[in-house]
């Protein structure tokens, strides 16, 4: 795979973005997301599964049943962390396929490659510290684009989209995996209640890291509604964008095409 990604525009100092429910400088806050997930990296899958009651298994796992893919073809799963999506597409690609798992973060990315290394995926594998908003790899490359859990962190999700949507063959997919907004009537408050009391507890007692779940927790309400997601999908150059709530809307999946 070649690298010919047009390189990211510098930003202006004086301009901010939200990192939770703090302001910081734009050219600041991949450093700041960058931190969290150092200081969480070890202990990610345990408290996923912990604050999940381990439902985040089976939304990967419908995410999974949505990649289209066949054996033989190539796919991305960005801001791919620990392996999860990578891992089942590295199955249905099979070893004449490719997966490439990408991450920002060096910490998040050596424990995906030592789970998959575990699990014995390794052979149709590639790894790649990427930034999702200037993907360092050619035009029309991959069938499938997957981001689970990853498209609040980023920065400029616009320039994200557009990246995203630029890797993909036309007839491909891309696949966003999110927390969203509930819709079920009287869930938003106890959502609200378990989201700033119980994660950052836990985050404390098992992760030795509480401030870190509260912006995970605070990143989570910043984050655009499933319309506003779909829009903003549309206006980076996607077709037929659509989605489908689970659990009530607490996560949605965003699939949108290349044609």
């Amino acid at each position: 795979m070649s690298e010919s990604a047009p390189k990211k525009p510098a930003q202006s100092p004086a301009e901010t973005v939200d990192f939770g429910y703090k302001q910081v400088a734009k050219d600041e806050k991949a450093r700041h997301v960058r931190a969290v997930f150092d200081s969480v990296a070890d202990k990610y899958d345990l408290m996923n599964d912990l604050m999940s009651a381990g439902v985040h298994r089976l939304w990967k796992r419908f995410a999974l049943s949505q990649t289209g893919l066949r054996p033989g073809q190539a796919a991305l799963d960005v801001a791919g962390g620990t392996g999860d999506l990578a891992a089942g597409m590295a199955g249905q690609v099979g070893e004449r396929g490719l997966v490439v798992l990408s991450d920002i973060n060096a910490a998040m990315l050596e424990v995906g490659r030592s789970r998959l290394l575990d699990r014995g995926l390794i052979r149709n594998v590639r790894f790649s510290i990427a930034n999702a908003e200037c993907l360092p790899f050619a035009d029309e490359t991959f069938d499938c684009v997957t981001i689970g859990f990853g498209l609040r962190n980023v920065t400029d999700k616009p320039a994200a989209l557009a990246s995203m949507r630029r890797v993909l063959r036309p007839g491909g997919r891309l696949l966003v995996l999110e927390f969203s907004k509930p819709v079920f009537p009287g869930l938003k408050p106890i959502y609200d209640v378990y989201s700033f009391s119980v994660l950052p507890w836990l985050g404390k007692r098992v992760a030795g890291d509480s401030d870190s779940y509260q912006y995970l927790a605070e990143s989570i309400r910043r984050f655009p509604d499933q319309e506003t997601l779909a829009g903003m999908m549309r206006e980076a150059g996607l077709e037929d964008c659509r989605y489908h709530n689970l659990s009530g809307g607490i996560v949605a999946l965003h699939k949108g095409f290349r044609y």
